[in-house]
C-alpha cells in the first residue's frame, strides 16, 4: 500500500513537471526570464530549508560540502534555470519539454566521463537514438533546412547543465542529506541568478509588479510544488523504492509537456515531435537502464513463480 502510493504521487509529480515546463513558457513571455527564475528558486530554496530546519537536518558544512554546494549551485541553479527560461523565450514549450527528456542520458554519459562509469553498448545506442529524436524536434518548422532555433540551443545547454549538477550533488550526498544540499543549492543559486538578472535586466524587478493574480498563482504553483516539494518527494521515492523504478516515470514528463503545451498554450503537436519523443523515450529508457531493469525484474518474478 506504501509503494502504492509513492507511485501514485511519482505520477502527479511528472505531470506537474511537465505542466511545468508549461508555466516556465508563461512566466517568461510576463516577467524579464533571468530575474524571474532568480525569485522563483529562492522562494522554492526558502520552503526545502524550511522543511530542513522543521526535519532538524540543519548542520555545519564542511569546506569540501561547501564546493560541492557551490559547483551544484552554479551548473544546476545559475546556468540551468537561465538558459532554460531564456530558451523558452524564442522556443515552444512542447520543444523544451521533449529537449529536457534528455537530462537522464546527458546524466550518464557525464557519469562515464567524471564518476568512472562504464561506458555499455546499450547506453551508447540509447544517446544516440535520442538524439536522432532531438533532431527531429529541434530541425522541425524551421524557415531553413538543418537550421536551430537559438531557443532550442539554450534550452539543450540547460540540459548539459543540469547534468553536471548531478555529478557534484553526487559527490556532495555522500556525506550531506540530499534535501540540505539541495536547500543550499537553491539559495547560493538563486541568489546568484538576482545579481546577474539585476545588472543584465534592468526592468526586471519593476516587471514583478506589473502582473495580476493568475500569474502569480502560476509562479508559486512552480516554485513551491514542482520546484521545491517536487524535488524533495523525488528523492524520497528514490531512497524507498529505489532508482530503477524511480527511472522509469521519468519518461512520462515530455509526454505530459506534450499534453499541458497543446491544452494550455495552443501549440500544435506534429509528426516530427511525435516521431521525437517516441525516440527521446526508446533511447532514454535503454540508456539509464530502465529497459535492462524491467527485464531482470519479469526474470525475477518468472523464476519465483516457476520454482
Amino acid at each position: 500500500m506504501k509503494n502504492f502510493v509513492l507511485y501514485g504521487g511519482l505520477l502527479l509529480l511528472m505531470v506537474i513537471w511537465g505542466f511545468n515546463v508549461v508555466a516556465i513558457k508563461l512566466l517568461v513571455n510576463t516577467f524579464t526570464p533571468v530575474m524571474m527564475q532568480s525569485i522563483r528558486i529562492f522562494a522554492a530554496g526558502l520552503v526545502v530549508l524550511a522543511v530542513v530546519i522543521i526535519g532538524k537536518d540543519i548542520r555545519k558544512i564542511s569546506r569540501k560540502e561547501a564546493a560541492y554546494i557551490g559547483g551544484g549551485a552554479i551548473t544546476g541553479v545559475v546556468c540551468h534555470h537561465s538558459f532554460l527560461a531564456v530558451g523558452l523565450t524564442s522556443t515552444t514549450a512542447s520543444n523544451a519539454g521533449l529537449i529536457l527528456g534528455l537530462v537522464p542520458l546527458m546524466t550518464a554519459l557525464f557519469a562515464v566521463l567524471f564518476l568512472k562509469d562504464k561506458m555499455t553498448f546499450s547506453k551508447g545506442a540509447g544517446i544516440l537514438i535520442a538524439l536522432v529524436g532531438v533532431s527531429f524536434v529541434v530541425l522541425s518548422g524551421q524557415s531553413e533546412t538543418g537550421s536551430v532555433s537559438m531557443g532550442d540551443l539554450f534550452v539543450f545547454l540547460s540540459v548539459v547543465a543540469q547534468a553536471i549538477s548531478f555529478i557534484f550533488i553526487k559527490k556532495g550526498t555522500e556525506t550531506i542529506a540530499s534535501r540540505l544540499m539541495t536547500g543550499w543549492m537553491l539559495l547560493l543559486g538563486s541568489s546568484t541568478l538576482f545579481m546577474i538578472g539585476y545588472v543584465i535586466e534592468p526592468s526586471g524587478l519593476n516587471s514583478l509588479t506589473q502582473s495580476e493574480w493568475p500569474i502569480w498563482s502560476v509562479f508559486a504553483a512552480s516554485a513551491i510544488l514542482a520546484t521545491g516539494l517536487g524535488h524533495m518527494f523525488y528523492n524520497k521515492a528514490i531512497s524507498h523504492i529505489g532508482p530503477g523504478e524511480v527511472a522509469i516515470f521519468n519518461n512520462l514528463t515530455p509526454f505530459f509537456a506534450l499534453i499541458g503545451s497543446a491544452i494550455f498554450l495552443g501549440e500544435k503537436i506534429g509528426l516530427p515531435q511525435i516521431l521525437g519523443f517516441v525516440l527521446i523515450v526508446c533511447g532514454v529508457m535503454l540508456g539509464n537502464g530502465t529497459v535492462q531493469y524491467v527485464m531482470r525484474r519479469r526474470e525475477q518474478a518468472y523464476s519465483s513463480l516457476k520454482g
